[in-house]
């Protein structure tokens, strides 16, 4: 870690040095003969150096491929081998340390894959800050000793991330997260790491690109945990791109080859048999048929709630039953009820309906406390709202990072359920497991069945 900082600290003096920047580049290298070694293998590599005579000297890759690239291709050499050359570490911490290596050389590929279209400059910058993401965490390992030992055999048996975190936070008073801030800013990394800790829901190319090449990074890692979790990480990135799912698919294997490659030309060979494999992407769940539309259960249901409005009856059984209605007259492939904390700052699921309902019911704990919220919105407006693209400029704007996790990412339904003209909570729909929208006609069905459903609770809770 010293030297890492060293030679970054020297990049940044040199960076700031237009006229023999490139010069002192060379030289600044030079003495480190395993560097130098490295930075002219990647360099003249087929993912760098495309068509271009074969390169010599760091200072002529500097001048081929620019100043940044050269600059990111010395921190990263640099940080592998601070970090694998280690010969202090216990097998268990050495091997999870290699395991968020991988992850983190993977997630920097993936990221820069994402943001293909864009200039190479910012795909340079997106890849360093990927890279760099979980730099804590590998400083935290890369220490050795008791300590980490203590923490490696705690963070086993823990189930998920969440508790990991907890289990971190008591061993140490502090989080991996806090402890890559602490770096990222003593260091100098950059504005675009700094952003992508501190703003992960902020919806630039660059920060969401960081964000979810991380998240689908982890789920490679952890095959079969999370299918769900994994086709919908796969869906934001394949509407990101523009592509289809298959042709994403594809572009993720080959992008594992190449970080493989590129592991290999650092001489970080070790790495390789800890990438995340991708063969969990041929078992992601196709997109499920649609339920589809069915009129005379659409009039069942509404049937069936105009006869509560003639009698009190019981509250559960009113959303239960414009539940089945929305379902399965409205063909949506997923419906709940959220209702509102006693403070009115979160949305608590109460009934669910449809695919996965149990996995929503566990995960849709919304908090609104956060102004221009969409959630926040649609109760202060009691007002419905059909989102058509969560991942578009105007509606992102409104979702922070774990409502963006949680919703369609083809787009979801949302109305007020009121009593008296009091918001008690909202209704949310979507067709997350067939990945299909809305059409103005299903929008108008659905308001048309929480308008009913409003009068019937007003009289139920009367």
């Amino acid at each position: 870690m010293p030297a890492l900082c060293s030679t970054i600290k020297a990049l940044e003096k040199l960076e700031k040095d237009d006229v023999s920047s490139l010069a002192k580049l060379g030289n600044s290298v030079m003495h480190d003969n395993a560097l130098t070694s490295r930075i002219l293998r990647v360099a003249n590599s087929a993912i760098y150096n495309k068509g271009i005579s074969h390169i010599t000297t760091v200072s002529r890759a500097a001048v081929v491929l620019g100043f940044d690239t050269i600059r990111n291709i010395c921190i990263t050499a640099k940080l592998l081998s601070s970090l694998l050359e280690n010969k202090n570490l216990s097998p268990q911490v050495y091997k999870r340390l290699l395991k968020l290596m991988a992850q983190g050389f993977q997630a920097a590929m993936l990221a820069k894959m994402i943001l293909g279209e864009h200039q190479e400059e910012l795909q340079e910058e997106v890849f360093i800050a990927a890279l760099l993401y979980q730099l804590g965490e590998s400083a935290f390992w890369s220490m050795g000793g008791e300590v980490t030992e203590q923490l490696d055999a705690q963070l086993t048996v823990c189930q998920d991330r969440a508790a990991m975190n907890g289990v971190t936070r008591e061993l140490l008073g502090t989080s991996f997260g806090i402890l890559t801030q602490g770096i990222a800013r003593h260091w100098g990394l950059g504005e675009v790491l700094l952003k992508s800790l501190n703003q992960p829901n902020d919806r630039t190319p660059e920060i969401r690109s960081i964000f979810l090449a991380n998240k689908l990074t982890e789920l490679l890692a952890s095959p079969g945990q999370n299918a769900q979790e994994l086709q919908r990480r796969l869906a934001q990135i394949a509407d990101v791109m523009a592509i289809e799912m298959d042709e994403l698919k594809g572009r993720i294997q080959a992008c594992r080859m190449a970080t493989q490659e590129l592991a290999e030309m650092y001489g970080a060979r070790a790495l390789v048999e800890y990438l995340p494999d991708t063969q969990a992407l041929a078992a992601a769940a196709a997109a499920a048929p649609a339920r589809g539309v069915d009129v005379h259960v659409q009039l069942l249901k509404l049937r069936e709630l105009t006869g509560f409005t003639a009698v009190k009856t019981d509250f559960n059984l009113v959303l239960m039953t414009m539940l089945e209605g929305i379902v399965l007259g409205v063909g949506v492939d997923r419906c709940g009820v959220l209702l509102l904390s006693p403070n009115r700052k979160l949305l608590q699921p109460r009934l669910v309906l449809g695919d996965d309902a149990q996995l929503m019911k566990q995960s849709f704990m919304l908090d609104l406390t956060a102004p221009g919220n969409l959630f926040r919105r649609c109760v202060e407006l009691k007002s419905p709202v059909w989102v058509d693209s969560p991942a578009s400029v105007h509606w992102s704007a409104q979702l922070d990072a774990k409502q963006a996790a949680l919703v369609s990412a083809a787009g979801f339904l949302l109305a007020p359920l009121l009593v008296a003209n009091k918001v008690i909570g909202v209704c949310y729909a979507d067709r997350h497991s067939s990945q299909s929208g809305f059409t103005q006609e299903d929008f108008d069905s659905f308001t048309h069945f929480i308008q009913l459903t409003n009068i019937c609770l007003g009289i139920s809770l009367g």
